[in-house]
């Protein structure tokens, strides 16, 4: 048996974990941000101090010190802390205070905020810190503001997809599985499997609680870079009919089709899921969910209605919460826009309305922070060639969103939801779960990820 792979931490050097571009060096203090006054950036005052005091309480007071820009540290009494928090000139610190959900991330990527230690663990403890802290009503109003509460309409939709999805299918194949290109939860039933086992588990673990077969007709709602399709036509004999939104993904996946001889089997509709026709055996959405919004999440539940013929059978995988919560202001603005995780009661505005009986909700939470960790060490190797493609705050907002997901999973603010479904009248559904695990499959305890 192979020795479980170790887990990935940040770096713990000021380079490629904790990027420091000159024009923020805190050896110049003056130049921590372009346009700010001498008066924003100069000597720290006793209201500075109460600031970093204050912001170390809303956090939990975790063992995390912070340095102001002229060098003064304020931390709590410990004698090793976790890491280090600097903050380059005064406006920082107040925006932080401020909206911090919404700015942090800003001020990370433009280096006027830097972190010396593991990042992931930093922000592990932060929302811990941020869970077991008594909340009042200001706080909670403020946590909520930024957040865009947008219905993806097609044109919103297509925009948003846009903005994440198509900035080139060379950024993400830096960092991804080379087998299938898979930007959603690996599946690691064995530790010590490497991201592409990981990720050919995934697509097995779903073909097989949908009991595919020769002969499904498939339709797929997201496909990503199309390598989910392929992986059903070529092992399980079925036809697939995929929708996205992206360009690029879609233009990559015909290629990948053609090139695998899977033209024929595998069709790949630049188009949005509403526009769904058909009629099908299956129905399966691998991290398109997400995209949706809870207001569509009816829709949705009619286009599989209208879309399953009678013993027709589905899976939906979705990033979740356990309780109703927007998506992290800062992620929805930069990075992922329009983006909602929702719970299981939210989902099920999916199944209910269209009277889809659920057969079984698997939830992968822990998979998901080791795939984000395996994303994040590739991530880590290849910083300098995603400069090089983009620029140097790019790079580290994408560490930030990275390292955050991952933190995010392994503190639960986060889950991933497997949910399978069928028509209720249906009787032909299996008696047990036992098909859904392969003998190389077998579960085993999972190390501290």
């Amino acid at each position: 048996m192979k020795e479980p792979r170790q887990n990935f931490s940040a770096p713990q050097h000021r380079g490629m974990g904790t990027f420091t571009s000159p024009n923020h060096s805190r050896q110049h203090p003056a130049g921590a941000a372009a346009g700010t006054s001498p008066a924003a950036i100069g000597k720290v005052n006793a209201l500075d101090r109460q600031a970093a005091k204050q912001l170390l309480q809303f956090i939990g007071k975790p063992a995390i010190r912070i340095v102001l820009w002229d060098g003064r540290a304020i931390s709590p009494r410990i004698d090793k802390p976790l890491a280090t928090l600097h903050f380059n000139d005064r406006a920082s610190l107040y925006l932080t205070l401020l909206r911090p959900e919404l700015y942090w991330g800003d001020l990370y990527s433009e280096g006027r905020v830097e972190v010396d230690g593991d990042l992931v663990a930093l922000l592990e403890t932060v929302y811990r810190g941020m869970q077991d802290t008594e909340r009042g009503w200001l706080d909670r109003l403020n946590s909520s503001l930024g957040h865009r509460h947008i219905r993806n309409t097609f044109r919103r939709a297509a925009d948003n997809i846009h903005h994440h999805y198509d900035i080139g299918n060379d950024f993400y194949r830096l960092w991804l599985d080379n087998e299938a290109m898979q930007y959603t939860c690996a599946y690691y039933p064995d530790p010590a499997m490497t991201l592409e086992e990981a990720q050919i588990a995934k697509m097995s673990h779903v073909c097989r609680k949908l009991q595919l077969k020769p002969g499904d007709r498939v339709v797929e709602a997201g496909c990503g870079w199309g390598g989910f399709a392929l992986y059903m036509a070529k092992n399980h004999g079925v036809t697939v009919k995929a929708y996205n939104i992206s360009r690029e993904q879609v233009n990559y996946a015909r290629e990948k089709a053609d090139a695998e001889g899977l033209a024929d089997r595998v069709e790949y509709m630049l188009d949005d899921y509403r526009n769904i026709r058909g009629e099908y055996d299956v129905f399966v959405s691998v991290g398109m969910l997400e995209h949706v919004g809870p207001k569509d999440y009816p829709l949705l539940g009619q286009v599989m209605n209208d879309c399953l013929r009678p013993g027709g059978r589905g899976l939906i995988h979705s990033i979740g919460r356990n309780r109703p919560r927007p998506i992290n202001a800062w992620i929805e603005r930069r990075i992922f826009p329009g983006a909602y995780p929702p719970t299981l009661h939210e989902m099920m505005d999916i199944f209910e309305t269209n009277r889809f009986s659920v057969l079984d909700v698997e939830n992968l939470r822990l998979h998901y922070a080791r795939t984000l960790a395996a994303w994040l060490e590739r991530y880590e190797q290849n910083v300098e060639r995603v400069e090089d493609m983009m620029d140097e705050r790019f790079s580290r907002a994408w560490r930030l969103y990275l390292a955050g997901s991952r933190a995010a999973f392994t503190t639960g603010q986060l889950q991933l939801f497997q949910v399978l479904f069928a028509r209720e009248e249906d009787n032909a559904i299996p008696w047990s779960r036992s098909h859904q695990y392969a003998s190389n499959d077998v579960e085993r305890a999972y190390p501290d990820v």
